[in-house]
């Protein structure tokens, strides 16, 4: 049996820790945001389920990471991130540029961590965090592609009806 203390985190591994699961429950809060703003009442309905999932997935990361500290006796301290101050999210191109502001920022946060750990040689750590790396690689790119495509599709219907402005999509009708 370990001996008391063994199974610590150096302090640096220990606060980067706390600092990505706090980000991602400030992101699964942003998100959540999202889902009820992208509700069957604004014609978004796909947007909805899209950041629903995502709030869930990103609530369920930060509870892992919380408990990888408690399986290695550490304390958890989360730092208190500001709620987004955004209550309409504008159109769905505005959410997912949102949307992948806040993944890049959690990548480099995760970035951060590695590399905190690799100076530690904390590898359990890195084995840990390897998955959420290639997770969050994925997410990034897939919100990427999303973004690209529906200002795609916005242009192709701007093309087609120069004089229709951008629909902004809200929970009231617009004058278009």
């Amino acid at each position: 049996m370990a001996s008391p203390g063994h199974n610590l985190l150096p302090e640096d591994c220990r606060v980067a820790i706390n600092h990505v699961a706090s980000y991602e429950l400030h992101i699964s809060d942003a998100y959540l945001s999202m889902a009820c703003y992208y509700n069957q009442d604004t014609g978004a309905p796909l947007f909805a389920a899209f950041f629903e999932d995502q709030a869930e997935v990103k609530r369920e990361h930060a509870k892992q990471f919380l408990r990888y500290l408690r399986k290695r006796e550490s304390k958890i301290c989360l730092p208190v991130i500001k709620r987004p101050d955004i209550d309409n999210w504008g159109t769905g191109i505005q959410a997912l540029e949102s949307a992948l502001e806040l993944e890049n920022k959690l990548t480099n946060l995760l970035l951060n961590l590695k590399t905190i750990a690799s100076a530690n040689e904390e590898t359990d750590l890195l084995h840990f965090m390897g998955k959420y790396l290639d997770k969050q690689k994925r997410n990034t790119n897939y919100l990427e592609h999303q973004l690209v495509y529906h200002k795609g599709l916005e242009k192709q219907a701007q093309e087609e009806d120069p004089f229709k402005k951008p629909a902004q999509v809200s929970g009231k009708e617009t004058d278009i």
